[in-house]
């Protein structure tokens, strides 16, 4: 496919976007320093960009996931906001159902395009705060939009003087920010908010979008790519705020994540996500990822972490949002093993192959399955699971029962046998050769 004919004046990063081939990383001799923010959180989309790639929630689905979020977050404030779409009826009547459960976190805010029209649905329904789709990158001024920077600018400050006029907290969303001209418009327009809100006595945030998941988290990578980079410019050239910049990121080349992190430790106080990671294309940073991360970053004790795993389970039973078996924290087998040398380890240490105790933190055990790669240990641990051996009794890999069981599943497999043993069949080898464990746990 060739590129689209330039317009006149278009900066489109040909260098690091050939678009005849993937996009290229370009680098500065010298990265920029960390300075995370004071206070950091957690904004969620599941609403409102998790939508856009998925059949929609259900209003009672919807109301659920809601109140999930609000469990997670535990009164912290690190689930501080979520967005949600205003347009129809069913989505004006969630957002006032949500509203209604009275939650201080997360708040409810709504998302619309910088237009009159749609900020009086969101001063109607009497929301403190609202998205405004205000496209930077070249791209969408000229080719989607058909307007210049200047009156790009122009239209999006008009729209966010009425939304301060009406007492909105306008929420700025930078569209495209990784292909976009940072000197040039992104930089000059932020400072036109700042000034804005100085005047008004109202924070505006400005939400750094990388809507084509091209940002990179190392501190060398050049603008406009390099998330660092971009970051510093923002706090330090256009001068925002840390408590004002929101990162907002997709996965496209599976950065999603890093560079959200990354958004973090470089001056953003808040990252956007969904939970799961749903969204449109390769999906959004992961709100569960940001949780996980926000811990490892600042101690923070107290969110209600099982609950990770009640939304996971109520996503994939109720909403059919698909989740691999091997999904990082919240997969089904992410906490199992198949390994024998590792099954072993874990056997006489749980420490040594797990860097935390899921089922303290999590309620989830750890798991093991039998096969014929996870040896004699394998059977040993699931014999002692299945039935609730501990301490002195429980049985080691060396016991004649365990060795005979194990053989017995390895001839299975020498037959042929491609499927991993059933948990009856492991009860009937179980009884077969350990008829004395058997017996007294039926």
């Amino acid at each position: 496919m060739s590129a689209s004919p330039a317009h006149h004046g278009v900066e489109r990063f040909r260098e690091s976007f050939p678009y005849d081939t993937l996009p290229r990383a370009l680098f500065e001799p010298r990265g920029v320093p960390m300075a995370p923010a004071p206070e950091r959180w957690i904004t969620d989309t599941t609403f409102r960009d998790g939508q856009q790639a998925r059949t929609p929630y259900t209003a009672e689905q919807v109301l659920h996931i809601f109140d999930l979020l609000h469990q997670l977050d535990n009164n912290t404030g690190v689930v501080r906001k979520s967005e949600f779409f205003v347009y129809t009826d069913l989505e004006r009547a969630i957002v006032e159902r949500c509203r209604a459960r009275g939650y201080q976190y997360p708040e409810v805010t709504a998302w619309i395009r910088a237009k009159a029209e749609d900020l009086a649905i969101v001063r109607d329904l009497g929301l403190a705060e609202t998205g405004l789709l205000t496209s930077v990158s070249d791209h969408h001024i000229f080719a989607k939009l058909g307007l210049d920077h200047k009156r790009a600018m122009e239209n999006y400050l008009q729209v966010v003087d009425a939304a301060l006029s009406a007492g909105v907290r306008p929420r700025c969303h930078f569209e495209d920010v990784t292909r976009a001209d940072i000197h040039g418009f992104v930089v000059p327009f932020a400072r036109a908010l700042m000034e804005r809100g100085q005047s008004s006595g109202t924070a505006i945030t400005i939400r750094l979008c990388d809507t084509m998941g091209v940002g990179l988290p190392w501190a060398e990578a050049a603008l406009p790519r390099g998330v660092p980079r971009l970051v510093h410019t923002l706090v330090n050239e256009a001068g925002v705020p840390p408590a004002q910049l929101e990162w907002h990121g997709h996965n496209d080349f599976f950065k999603g994540h890093a560079c959200a992190a990354t958004a973090w430790l470089y001056g953003c106080a808040a990252i956007n996500s969904t939970l799961l990671g749903t969204g449109e294309r390769a999906g959004n940073t992961p709100l569960e990822a940001a949780v996980i991360e926000h811990i490892g970053l600042t101690g923070e004790s107290r969110l209600n972490l099982p609950t990770l795993v009640e939304i996971a389970e109520y996503l994939q039973r109720d909403c059919g949002v698909p989740l691999p078996a091997n999904y990082p924290i919240l997969g089904d087998e992410c906490f199992t093993t198949r390994a024998g040398v590792h099954i072993d380890g874990l056997l006489k240490d749980p420490e040594t192959y797990m860097s935390f105790d899921p089922q303290h933190v999590l309620g989830r055990p750890i798991g093991v399955v039998v096969s014929d790669k996870s040896g004699a240990a394998g059977v040993a641990w699931w014999v002692n699971e299945h039935y609730h051996l501990a301490g002195e009794h429980r049985i080691a890999k060396s016991h004649a029962g365990i060795q005979a069981i194990y053989r017995d599943i390895a001839a299975s497999y020498e037959a042929g046998r491609t499927a991993d043993p059933s948990t009856a069949e492991l009860r009937e080898l179980a009884k077969r050769h350990l008829p004395g464990l058997t017996a007294n746990s039926a």
